[in-house]
């Protein structure tokens, strides 16, 4: 890897696996020290697939330390924003900065909107909408203090471009995300932090474990035509985790210095018809 992120410091949630793991060892590999955040529990019961455990997330701690930079874990759901500022607060005593946030953390469920309950809504935009903008303000300052600046990176969704059917909630989390980003970008411009959003498509996670498969079968089963809603135009037609954390490692870095308040898509082009 370039060392283009030598001794800068990384705080990301949902850090566990999939994603937020893969973020973490490729900007560890780049030459970044991480401090790693995760439920690592229960999920909320709409959630049809499996959580993150307490041995997943001390695998990405093992991983980290693998590439030769140091590794905090702390178990915290970003919905707890006093939880992540002790988390954050530990990481730059240990490491002594904070240069940038990826805020990972979120959560999917297929459900028709006549199907989606108050609880459901609620969780998955505390989760995806609150949890993240708690994830910024426990560690914005940090970063504002230290006088470098650095570069903030929402994880929205190709759902936060286009739409994601079957979804209401989670489609209307992730485009909050977008306007998220853009406001944090024209307020945390004259620090030189950048705030960039980063949109997925389909992604190779464990996101598709336990009932996920069988939940966007029945749910797309209501309107077979929405199906071809999301094809990719390239022949993969998935990405890996590493692919978006590539993407990632270049909004931290200097290489994308005057990229702010942009809406990236690692989509294989789903979005774009």
């Amino acid at each position: 890897m370039t060392g283009r992120l030598n001794d800068r410091v990384a705080f990301i949630t949902g850090a566990a696996r999939g994603q937020g793991r893969a973020h973490a060892v490729r900007l560890a590999s780049e030459g970044a020290d991480i401090i790693a955040v995760d439920l690592a529990g229960p999920l909320p019961p709409a959630v049809p697939y499996d959580s993150a455990t307490p041995d997943d997330l001390a695998e990405t701690a093992r991983l980290v330390e693998q590439t030769g930079r140091r590794v905090v874990t702390a178990q915290v759901d970003t919905r707890d924003l006093d939880g992540l500022r002790k988390a954050v607060q530990e990481g730059v005593e240990t490491f002594g900065r904070l240069d940038a946030i990826v805020a990972n953390a979120g959560i999917c469920v297929p459900e028709t909107w006549d199907e989606i309950t108050p609880e459901s809504f609620r969780d998955v935009m505390d989760i995806n909408v609150t949890g993240t903008w708690n994830t910024v303000l426990a560690g914005a300052q940090q970063i504002i203090d230290g006088g470098r600046g650095g570069s903030i990176v929402l994880i929205s969704s190709a759902a936060g471009i286009k739409l994601q059917p079957f979804m209401v909630h989670y489609t209307a989390s992730k485009h909050a995300l977008v306007g998220m980003a853009r406001g944090l970008a024209a307020e945390f411009g004259k620090h030189s932090i950048r705030v960039n959003s980063v949109h997925p498509g389909a992604v190779n996670t464990p996101m598709g474990t336990g009932d996920m498969v069988n939940a966007l079968g029945r749910v797309f089963a209501t309107q077979p035509q929405l199906a071809q809603m999301n094809s990719p135009f390239l022949p993969e037609g998935i990405a890996d985790p590493e692919d978006i954390a590539a993407t990632v490692a270049w909004l931290v870095s200097d290489d994308a210095r005057f990229v702010t308040a942009a809406q990236v898509a690692v989509d294989l082009g789903s979005t774009q018809y």
